[in-house]
């Protein structure tokens, strides 16, 4: 299992199951699209995606959230990137990756759970939840799946 997590060579020979790379494709690409959507339309995605309540905040705070949450749509671009770069480059690196973007959503949750913030109610925030549960599922099952396969 650690040859798959951490092959000898950095090539393009897969070894876990097939179904592994077609269901990055759509993380990937919800990485690349969130990241994008994040950095262009910040003040948006912040107050209606993710239900922060930036009208409550004073003209200082509410610019100091929209600069960081732009910084987190860049480290989500670049994550989209290094993906779409595994995909197709670096195939040999499919459970690697996994394993990071598992790592970034469960530590997300993590320290969302930990330090808590009001939100705004927005009821597209709900929707956004089941979208990142879904991709939670999809990285869970592909990292398996991944790990799965020939040595």
């Amino acid at each position: 299992m650690l040859n798959h997590l951490f092959p000898e060579r950095l090539d393009n020979r897969y070894r876990g199951h097939p179904l592994a790379i077609w269901l990055l494709v759509p993380i990937v690409l919800l990485k690349l699209m969130i990241g994008a959507n994040s950095i262009l339309n910040t003040r948006l995605v912040a107050a209606s995606a993710d239900g922060i309540p930036l009208n409550s905040f004073g003209a200082a705070g509410a610019e100091a959230v929209v600069s960081l949450f732009a910084l987190l749509g860049l480290f989500q671009l670049l994550l989209g990137v290094q993906g779409a770069v595994v995909l197709v480059r670096y195939r040999a690196t499919i459970p690697l990756m996994y394993l990071l973007l598992l790592a970034q959503q469960l530590g997300s949750r993590a320290v969302a759970l930990a330090r808590p913030m009001a939100e705004s109610g927005a009821s597209s925030a709900h929707l956004g939840s089941a979208v990142v549960l879904a991709v939670l599922a999809m990285t869970v099952v592909g990292l398996v799946l991944s790990l799965l396969g020939k040595e």
